[in-house]
């Protein structure tokens, strides 16, 4: 009989439990990454929504090495990089209003943006 009281708390507890809206930001030019996230949060904010973020998540680099000649010259390399940043946004118990005017929003080119609800 305890078990099946502590089982049924336990769902209690589950269906009670927050939803979460994780959006993740990523781009190559950090000014243009955080600046849309100040338009994320400032939106979020306004609607009354609590929030934990931006958090700044690790740098990818991505390196390539290219010979600078076709078949020769082995020694004389060229090296580029890209560097992809990324930001963390999650909104706890977001409400219709605070999705529709996320949905809504306009970012700049080159910010790529996932959203998740966990």
């Amino acid at each position: 009989m305890n078990v099946a009281k502590t089982a049924d708390k336990k769902q209690a507890a589950k269906k009670e439990e927050r939803q979460i809206l994780r959006i993740r930001v990523r781009g190559y030019d950090s000014k243009i990454i955080d600046a849309s996230v100040k338009q994320i949060v400032d939106t979020s904010l306004r609607y009354g929504a609590e929030l934990t973020g931006p958090v700044p998540l690790p740098t990818e680099i991505r390196k390539y090495t290219v010979n600078r000649s076709t078949f020769v010259h082995k020694n004389a390399r060229e090296q580029f990089e890209m560097r992809i940043h990324k930001r963390l946004i999650d909104i706890t118990n977001p409400t219709p209003k605070i999705i529709d005017s996320l949905t809504n929003l306009n970012l700049p080119a080159g910010v790529d943006i996932e959203v998740k609800m966990m």
